[in-house]
C-alpha cells in the first residue's frame, strides 16, 4: 500500500534523529517501509565516537544509469520552547522537526518512487538516505565509499531533495574555514609576565577587516548569479574563556569564506595565509567545495520541465551535491519547503508544497526512467 506523504512525514518527525546522537530508529523505520514497497535495500553502518550511524540505499528497477533521490535522516537538535517531535498540523502547515529539513522531503521521494510499477522501468530508481549531514556529510562520504550497490550503477542523474521551494537549484556555495592561532604564555597581569595571544593576533586581525570592502567590491571576488554576489566572509574569536587579568596564553581567530564558481577562490585564501604568515602565525586551511552544473544540465532541465518553471536558480548555503558531483554528473537540488525555516524553533512545511513535490518527483522519474 503506497504511504500518504503526510502522514509519512509525521511518522519521521516524531523519531528524533539528532545529528549528535544516532539515527537507528529512523533507520530501522525505512528500512522496513522500504522493503514492504519492494525495494532491494542496503545499510551501512559505521561507528561516530561511539554512536552508530546508519546510511540506507534502496533500489528499484534494474539496468543502468537511472535517477537517485538523495536525502538526510539526521536533524538539528530539537531546542527549547516548542515540542518538536510531536507533529501537528495547523493552518495548511506540518510543523515538527525535521518537516522541512528534510524528512518531509524525504518522504516525498518515497512516495513518488513507491508509486512506480519496477516492472515499468526502463531505468532504475534509487532512494539514498545519508546519515550526518548536519554534521559534515560523513554519511555521504561513507555512502560513497563502501555501498556496493551504488558501485555496480551509479544513476546518471541525481535530485538533492533539499528544501528549494520546488524551484530547480543548479549551484551553491561551498565554505573554507581559515583557523588562525597565535601562542602567547598565560599570567597574572599583576606579575607583567604573560604574552597576551590577542596582542599577538590583533595586527592580523585589522588585516582582516581591511579585506571585509574588497570581498564585497571585487568583481574577482563576486558572482552575480548569486544573491548576495559575495563570499559572505565572516571572522570569529575564541581565547577559551580568558579571564581580564589573565593574558591569553591562546587565541584562535576562525575565518570563513563561502566560495563559488567564476571567482577567485584561490587568491582569496592565499591572500589570508599569507598575511597570518607575515605576522608568524599558525594558519591551518580546511576546504568544501561548491555545487555548479550548467543551468542546461539535462538534470536541471529536467526538474524545470517537471516543476513548470523556465529558469533554475542558485541557493547560499551547502548541500551534499558537493560529496555526490563526483559520481553524478547531472545534479539538480530540488525540494519542497522554505529553507528559511529549517533549523528554527517551529519548523514547518506547507502541505501544500510537500504533496504537490510527490507529483514532481513522479513526473521526473517518468522521464528519465521511462515508466
Amino acid at each position: 500500500m503506497i504511504p500518504d506523504v503526510i502522514k509519512l512525514t509525521q511518522d519521521l518527525v516524531a523519531i528524533p534523529s539528532v545529528s549528535i546522537n544516532n539515527n537507528i530508529a529512523v533507520c530501522d523505520y525505512l528500512q522496513r517501509l522500504l522493503l514492504d514497497l519492494g525495494f532491494e535495500v542496503e545499510r551501512l553502518s559505521y561507528d561516530d565516537n561511539g554512536q552508530e550511524k546508519v546510511n540506507l540505499v534502496a533500489r528499484k528497477g534494474s539496468g543502468t544509469g537511472g535517477l537517485g533521490f538523495f536525502s538526510h535522516t539526521d536533524t538539528v537538535p530539537g531546542d527549547q520552547g516548542w515540542e518538536p517531535y510531536n507533529p501537528i498540523i495547523a493552518d495548511g502547515k506540518l510543523y515538527g522537526r525535521g518537516s522541512c529539513d528534510m524528512k518531509g522531503p524525504l518522504a516525498a521521494t518515497i512516495v513518488a518512487a513507491a508509486k512506480v510499477d519496477a516492472a515499468q522501468l526502463k531505468k532504475p530508481v534509487y532512494i539514498v538516505l545519508a546519515s550526518d549531514e548536519e554534521n559534515g556529510y560523513y554519511g555521504a562520504m561513507h555512502i560513497c565509499k563502501h555501498s556496493k550497490l551504488l558501485a555496480q550503477n551509479w544513476p546518471t542523474h541525481g535530485v538533492i531533495a533539499e528544501p528549494t521551494q520546488l524551484r530547480p537549484v543548479y549551484s551553491h556555495k561551498g565554505g573554507t574555514s581559515i583557523f588562525v592561532t597565535a601562542t602567547g604564555f598565560a599570567a597574572h597581569t599583576s606579575t607583567e609576565k604573560g604574552i597576551s595571544a590577542n596582542f599577538l593576533i590583533a595586527p592580523f586581525l585589522a588585516e582582516m577587516a581591511a579585506l571585509v570592502p574588497l570581498f564585497k567590491r571585487d568583481e574577482r571576488y563576486l558572482n552575480h548569479e548569486f544573491s548576495p554576489p559575495s563570499f559572505g566572509f565572516n571572522m570569529v574569536l575564541n581565547d577559551f574563556g580568558t579571564r581580564s587579568n589573565v593574558s591569553a596564553g591562546k587565541t584562535v581567530c576562525t575565518l570563513n569564506i563561502r566560495n563559488m564558481p567564476k571567482v577567485d577562490n584561490e587568491g582569496a585564501i592565499a591572500l589570508i595565509v599569507e598575511k597570518a604568515q607575515k605576522h608568524n602565525l599558525k594558519v591551518e586551511v580546511d576546504p568544501t567545495d561548491y555545487f555548479y552544473v550548467r543551468p542546461d544540465n539535462d538534470m536541471v532541465q529536467a526538474a524545470c520541465r517537471a516543476t513548470g518553471l523556465s529558469q533554475p536558480e542558485t541557493v547560499a548555503y551547502g548541500t551534499e551535491a558537493v560529496i555526490y558531483q563526483a559520481h553524478i554528473p547531472n545534479q539538480v537540488i530540488l525540494g519542497p519547503g522554505n529553507i528559511a525555516q529549517a533549523h528554527t524553533v517551529g519548523e514547518w512545511i506547507t502541505l501544500e508544497q510537500l504533496t504537490g513535490s510527490v507529483g514532481t518527483y513522479e513526473r521526473l522519474i517518468a522521464e528519465l526512467c521511462g515508466a
